[in-house]
């Protein structure tokens, strides 16, 4: 049986030539942003000795006045509104314990959930001791964030019949800077599958569904097997999303489906390769600024 074997090697940054205002002002805790005092304090820096100085290592923003740093590679702070993809970890009373890549663990009220089917009532007794025929630990759930704690952690919602348990698919694990904030984080792209783009840096990848189950409430996975075409589609997306983020590129649908195009010359399991993800990446941000025009 043939056998490939590959020594690590330093990995070469994809070039920044191509886009237009490409240079960004990175800096690094400790490192003077500016001395000028006519600028407001942002997250991510603190003032000292009359300087505004970099808390954490990322990219300077400026807003007008606002001057903040956006850290590269950060845990998820979660905003009211986003669509997030997190995995059951506590059945408690009353509630679900949720991993959601924050700070601290998110929290799902039976309260805040439909009952199967959309049933509209008040929570029961024996709607608590069912809680665990619902949900379990370890179940894949999409939800929307409904509040933010003064403490950082995360209140979720799934009254939409769109949020709910998740099937079968592959779960990808990014930072939550490189998903990029689109109106809509349910996407379901040409070549037969689906993503669920988290904000919290969960991607959900899965076959698309023929027809939508609008009365089961969110409850029911789907859990027949999924032919060798789907996960074939599957496996190759879910390689193209690892090679944009080694790269640093923003994900979003048209991000995804160019990077999946330029990949199809290539074997599933060659697209890992460091000069194929390098080829394949670059062909993709090439098409994206050409469609920016």
């Amino acid at each position: 049986m043939a056998m490939e074997m590959r020594l690590p090697v330093a990995r070469k940054p994809l070039s920044e030539s191509l886009g237009r205002d490409t240079k960004k002002h990175l800096v690094v805790p400790g490192d003077t942003i500016t001395t000028d005092t006519g600028f407001m304090r942002g997250h991510g820096t603190y003032m000292g000795e009359e300087k505004l100085i970099a808390s954490v290592a990322g990219s300077v923003e400026r807003v007008n006045k606002l001057i903040c740093v956006k850290a590269l590679n950060t845990r998820y702070n979660g905003e009211v509104g986003d669509i997030v993809v997190g995995r059951i970890t506590e059945v408690q009373q009353k509630r679900w314990k949720v991993e959601t890549n924050s700070r601290l663990d998110s929290v799902l009220l039976l309260s805040s959930m439909n009952l199967p089917g959309g049933e509209l009532r008040r929570r029961s007794a024996e709607d608590e001791l069912a809680m665990r025929g619902f949900l379990q630990e370890g179940d894949l759930i999409s939800a929307e964030v409904q509040a933010v704690f003064s403490d950082g952690a995360v209140s979720l919602h799934t009254r939409s019949l769109k949020y709910g348990k998740l099937g079968q698919g592959v779960l990808v694990q990014v930072s939550p800077s490189l998903v990029k904030r689109q109106k809509t984080h349910f996407h379901d792209l040409p070549c037969g599958a689906s993503v669920i783009l988290g904000n919290n840096g969960f991607i959900w990848i899965y076959p698309t569904p023929e027809h939508k189950d609008e009365d089961a409430g969110g409850f029911t996975a789907n859990l027949e097997p999924v032919c060798l075409a789907d996960r074939e589609v599957i496996s190759r997306l879910r390689n193209c999303i690892v090679s944009l983020v080694t790269q640093r590129m923003m994900l979003y649908d048209t991000s995804i489906l160019y990077c999946y195009e330029a990949s199809l010359s290539h074997q599933i399991k060659d697209i890992l390769k460091p000069e194929v993800m390098e080829e394949i990446v670059l062909e993709t941000r090439q098409r994206l600024l050409e469609q920016e025009g």
